[in-house]
């Protein structure tokens, strides 16, 4: 494998080959570059690199080269007279552009070669290393030959590259190199191939033709230095300049100084005689000033003695009227004392009246509560009664089918279980109504519901209300026509029990969807809200409103039950003020927000809310801070569902109700409650807008 010895440093036998990619020139950066200044150190550097070329003793040689030797000679000279090919012909260029102008520097490259002479192993017996010396001199000459011959015969590929010897003599042969070739041939016979083959390398040679070039460039590291020099001579002529600009400065300041004091004495000499002379005309001006006030002391002597008498008169007025006004705030605060032991009294008579009213209050509520046991009682007699009446009636038919005679033994049977409910009225009236539906029948007692007697009616409307109450029975009823006549009964009767008690009865019957279609379907919403408009008992129009708020709970009926007036209605009830009846008119209203956001959430339903469009917002905002717990808990349900639905926001804003939905977030005591509200307020673009807008901290 061929390589590369730096011959001056035998250590570095690895050199790289650079090759210019424009020029074309061969350098060797690792090799050794030494500056030449006299011919002797030239000799001294030969010398030393021949002493480290290798030699081998061969049987043609005793001191066989075993590699090429190449001297490589930089030369640089300054060409003077010329001036460089770029530069300009204006005759009028300062001295200072041409000091700039960099100079031009003609190179040169001298390289001497020693080639190894081409040698046969069978001749030489080379062995071992020696013998893969002579394979790699003998390749390399070679590859210089086939170079030889390609430019000898004008070839496009000249293979420089297939050895470093032919990389390395690149720009000396068939490039702008001046090329002598020294061949050398032995006188021997027996050598007379090689020497043939020799002669006919140099002939081949002498066929390639060179193009002569010099090679000129600015030398930069010449104008370099020059301007180095003229820099330090600018900076040694600046330094000059600036010690004379120095001097001259404290000089001028100098000059200047003594100005500046002669001025300010001058200025100083004038200020004094300025103030002089001020003070001689202020002096003058004094005495005539205090000759004219004596003068005016005198003649206004006389107009002041006036004056004070004047004054005195005035003086004794203003004491006179300071003692009328002090007697008067004496009175005034005695005034103000006795009104103020007249409040003390009053509020004590006040706290021993409402002390009054709180004893009657409880008296009134235990009269209450005895009169609700009372009709209780009663109510639980007439149903006692009514089964009595139906035993009797029993009884006498069966006496008129069994004629004169002896009574049949069922017949004290039921009296006697009568006698004893009267007497055991502990069990309840729900015992009661329950015993007397499984004796007497519901058909039987849903046909009183049409008697032509009121108490009759009054007794059959409560039994069946109770058996509504429970809902095993619910379907019962319906199935057996009770929702019918509980309807008919409402909208033909004019007896506010009646009313009470029917709607009651529907109001249990409404707790079941199937039921609540029944009712709508019957006409029941405006036979509620005519009964509603007659009503004047609160317990009538809490239960007309607890039917329509369970009717308001069904997605269904949403658009039929606010056709026929049914959340009209609700908001008319309201004016009652009772606040079990508002309880239930703000259940319903919250049922109906409820399925609307459902509704909304679901996709089935657009636009504002019905609730807004029947002006329910205002009474929902006003109550939604109520006392009432039960009417503020739903009315705070009621404003979160509608909140659900953004383009119910506008409205919702514009009533307040905003405000509300941000103390519900913070104070509901209900966890469920308080975190819809924050939640709906924090997904809501409007109402963050609305915040924002009205600077709610939130």
């Amino acid at each position: 494998m061929e390589s590369l010895q730096d011959l001056l440093d035998p250590t570095n036998d690895n050199i790289s080959i650079v090759e210019e990619p424009k020029s074309g020139d061969v350098s060797l950066p690792g090799a050794t570059l030494v500056e030449i200044r006299d011919q002797l150190s030239f000799l001294e550097l030969l010398r030393l690199g021949e002493a480290h070329r290798h030699a081998a003793n061969t049987k043609l040689n005793t001191e066989s080269s075993r590699s090429h030797a190449l001297l490589m000679v930089h030369v640089k000279r300054t060409v003077k007279g010329r001036e460089p090919a770029h530069s300009s012909d204006n005759g009028n260029s300062t001295s200072m552009a041409r000091s700039l102008r960099p100079p031009l520097v003609r190179k040169g490259k001298l390289v001497v070669v020693d080639l190894a002479g081409s040698e046969r192993i069978d001749k030489s017996g080379s062995d071992g290393h020696t013998r893969e010396e002579a394979k790699s001199i003998n390749l390399s000459l070679s590859a210089l030959g086939k170079c030889i011959n390609a430019l000898a015969e004008n070839s496009a590929h000249v293979p420089v590259r297939d050895s470093k010897l032919t990389r390395l003599l690149r720009d000396s042969f068939g490039g702008t190199a001046r090329t002598s070739l020294v061949i050398t041939v032995g006188p021997s016979p027996r050598h007379r191939g090689e020497t043939a083959s020799t002669i006919m390398f140099g002939q081949r040679a002498m066929k390639v033709e060179n193009m002569l070039k010099l090679k000129e460039e600015f030398d930069y590291k010449s104008l370099a230095r020059r301007l180095d020099i003229q820099l330090d001579k600018l900076i040694m002529e600046h330094e000059r300049k600036q010690k004379a600009f120095e001097v001259e400065i404290e000089r001028i300041k100098a000059e200047a100084q003594n100005r500046i004091s002669e001025a300010e004495r001058n200025y100083a000499d004038a200020v004094e005689k300025e103030r002089l002379k001020y003070q001689k005309d202020y002096m003058e001006s004094i005495k005539k000033l205090e000759e004219k006030w004596m003068m005016n002391q005198q003649n206004q002597g006389n107009e002041r003695k006036e004056q004070m008498v004047h004054i005195a008169e005035e003086v004794a007025e203003v004491k006179k009227l300071l003692s009328k006004e002090t007697s008067l705030r004496k009175a005034a605060e005695e005034e103000v004392d006795n009104l103020k032991s007249q409040l003390a009294q009053l509020k004590m008579s006040e706290a021993s009246a409402n002390s009054e009213i709180l004893k009657l209050r409880k008296m009134v509520e235990d009269e209450v509560c005895q009169k609700e046991k009372l009709e209780g009682e009663i109510s639980m007699l007439q149903s006692q009664l009514l089964h009595l009446s139906f035993e009797a009636d029993e009884t006498r038919k069966r006496l008129d089918r069994g004629g004169p005679g002896k009574v049949p033994g069922g017949l004290d049977s039921p009296v006697s279980q009568v006698r004893s409910q009267l007497k055991d009225s502990g069990n309840g009236e729900k015992a009661s109504v329950a015993k007397l539906f499984e004796q007497v029948g519901l058909q039987r007692i849903l046909s009183l519901l049409e008697a032509e007697d009121a108490d009759v009616r009054i007794h059959a409307v409560k039994v069946v209300a109770n058996l509504a109450a429970e809902e095993t029975n619910q379907q019962k009823i319906v199935e057996a026509g009770g929702l019918k006549s509980l309807l008919m009964l409402l909208g033909s009767s004019e007896d506010e029990t009646i009313h009470r008690v029917a709607a009651g009865a529907i109001a249990n019957l409404a707790m079941n969807e199937k039921n609540q279609e029944l009712i709508m379907s019957q006409g029941g919403i405006s036979l509620l809200s005519t009964t509603a408009s007659h009503a004047k008992d609160p317990q009538t129009l809490r239960m007309v409103a607890g039917a329509i708020a369970n009717l308001c709970g069904n997605d269904k009926l949403q658009t039929k039950l606010r056709g026929e007036g049914g959340i009209k209605a609700l908001l008319e009830i309201v004016k009652c003020g009772h606040p079990d009846v508002l309880a239930q008119v703000a259940r319903g209203i919250a049922n109906f927000a409820k399925c609307e956001s459902r509704a909304s959430t679901q996709g089935s339903k657009t636009g504002r809310s019905l609730l807004i469009e029947d002006g329910a917002l205002p009474w929902i905002v006003q109550n939604a801070n109520s006392d009432a717990s039960p009417i503020r808990r739903h009315i705070e349900l009621a404003l979160c569902h509608l909140a659900q639905h953004g383009v119910n926001a506008k409205d919702m804003i514009s009533e307040g109700a905003l405000w509300e939905l941000v103390r519900i977030s913070q104070d509901c005591p209900r966890e469920d409650i308080r975190t819809l509200a924050h939640r709906t307020l924090a997904s809501s673009p409007d109402f963050i807008a609305g915040l924002k807008r009205l600077r709610i901290d939130y």
